[in-house]
Formats: C-alpha cells, structure tokens, sequence
C-alpha cells in the first residue's frame, strides 16, 4: 500500500514499550521488538511497521505474575472478595470503555493480522456479545444452572450452591482471533472472581496494548497484567513460581505439556486446553459436488484458512 491509498494514512503506529502490571503503565527501558504488518509500505518495499511490543525478561514476567498473586491474595483480594453483582458492573464498565476504541482495535486488527474490514469488525462485535451474553447468564442463574442458587431443604439439611474464584489465571491465546479467544478465556475468569496474567501472543498483541487504559480504569489494580516478549523466556518462570492456579492454552499440544510440567505442582493445576484444532469435510455419496466443493473451497480458504474451525 501507498500513500496514495486511502488506507495508508489510516497505518497504525502503537507504542507498546510499556508495562502494565498491577494496574498501572510502568515504564519500560529493556530491548524492544518491532511490528510489522502482513501489508507491504510500497515507499520502503518492506513489511509496514505499526508499533512496538516490550521483550520482557525473567524478572518482569515474575513481577507480573506476583502482582496478580497480590491482587488474589489467597482469596481475601479486593476483587474476589467482591459481589457478583459489582464485578458485573465492573466487566459492563470495562466494555463500556473498549467500545470507545473500538475503531482503533477494529483497523488494528486489519493491519496487524490481516483481516478484512468485515471480519476485523466481527471479531470485535462478537467478543462484546459474548460477554453480554454472559452476564445475562449469570443473572438469570448464578451457578450457571448446577442448580440450588437458593436455600433448599434436602432431606432435613438445607444446600446452597455458590460458584467462587479458583486464583490466578495464566491465559495464553492465539494470533488469529487476538481478541475473541482471549476474551472467551478471560471474561467468565474474571466474573467469578478470578485475577489473571495474559501472555500477549508475538502476532496480534498489539491489539491488546490498546485496551491497557481500559483494564485500569474499570477493573482494580492488579486484577489483569500484561507479560510480553518470548514465551519460551517468559512462560517457564511463570509457571515454575507455582503461583498459577489456572492455565487457559489455546495452541500446540507440545507446548500445553510443556507448560504442565513446569509448574511444581500440577495435580491442583486447574486446566482449559483447546488443542491442535483439524476440521474434516465430510462429503456422502448424494451430496451435490457443486455445493460441497464450493463450501470446502470457503471452509479451507476463509481468512487464508487461519481458523480452528477451517476445513483441513
């Protein structure tokens, strides 16, 4: 693209050489990784630049981790001791503030993934719906329908069920949905209760630096914090402190093994894995061949195939 496009002057450029740990942007001095976009700048012949994305090291990924450990704090932290009903209004707060970017985050995902406009706009409508939807759940029904949300006489003894937080959450979400898979792994976390580390993924988190003041300005200190840079650097400290208690992987299954076997105690290790995702097209012998093979066209080569649900 050049600037003689329409869409070059709207060419993200996010400084992304910050921290966000414990509910602040902490000043970061360490090296730093540029971002280049799929799209090519027709000026320089080489991958657009839009932004920066800190390389954290050993140290800060602990210090990450150990502010959401504060924030938790064996359960007695301002967040989980909170009501269901504040920490409602406090996630509606929280999307209240990213719909004011959603532009931003909408052209960010086009430029940095390489989405369409309609599917960049998607992916963010559908992330609000889902926690709209969501919330709507837990209103109607706060055990999320294991039933006895209220006093009940059982056999003489009276049963209440209440759902609580399990700690803090370490999610790891892929590049091809940044924001969706991310969100899906967080949102209910946090509704319950739960704090959470997110591991920026090296493709596609720039769109997550966006939403930095966001977090801050709903949410308590501590309650959600960035770590970025290598995972293979970051990860195994992480994991190795025993200070996760949930661990939300969307990925490799080498990986996700990986990441059990570090942590010192993975017996009491809470786990959500989506894992090595393959869809198969199945076609019957009545099948119309036009119609399969047109929609097996669309099934493998929608977003250049780079879906879980894409046909393989």
């Amino acid at each position: 693209v050049g600037p003689s496009s329409e869409w070059y002057n709207k060419k993200p450029m996010v400084d992304g050489m910050f921290k966000f740990v414990g509910g602040k942007k902490l000043t970061f001095s360490g090296p730093r990784t540029e971002v280049t976009s799929p799209i090519y700048d027709e000026g320089t012949g080489a991958r657009a630049i839009i932004g920066s994305l800190p390389q954290f090291s050993t140290d800060d990924a602990l210090e990450a981790v150990k502010a959401a450990a504060a924030a938790w704090d064996r359960g007695q932290g301002e967040w989980p001791q909170m009501s269901l009903a504040d920490r409602i209004a406090s996630v509606e707060a929280l999307v209240a503030e990213l719909r004011k970017i959603r532009s931003d985050i909408v052209n960010l995902l086009m430029w940095e993934i390489c989405k369409n406009s309609g599917d960049a706009a998607k992916e963010f409508d559908r992330t609000m719906d889902f926690i709209a939807a969501i919330i709507k759940e837990l209103r109607e029904d706060p055990t999320i329908r294991m039933g006895f949300s209220k006093w009940t006489d059982v056999s003489g003894v009276s049963v209440q069920v209440r759902r609580g937080p399990v700690g803090v959450m370490l999610g790891l979400a892929p590049f091809n949905y940044p924001l969706n898979e991310m969100y899906a792994m967080l949102i209910p976390a946090l509704l319950m209760g739960n704090v959470a580390v997110l591991k920026l993924p090296a493709t596609g988190g720039l769109v997550h630096v966006l939403t930095a003041d966001a977090f801050a300005a709903a949410l308590p200190k501590g309650v959600v914090n960035f770590v970025s840079g290598s995972g293979r650097k970051t990860m195994p400290p992480i994991m190795e402190s025993g200070l996760v208690d949930v661990l939300g992987f969307i990925g490799g299954t080498g990986a996700m093994d990986s990441l059990i076997k570090q942590h010192p105690e993975p017996h009491r290790l809470k786990i959500f894995a989506q894992l090595a995702g393959k869809n198969l097209a199945v076609v019957l012998p009545d099948a119309d061949l036009e119609v399969a093979t047109d929609q097996c066209t669309v099934g493998s080569t929608s977003y250049n195939g780079q879906r879980c649900t894409a046909i393989k």
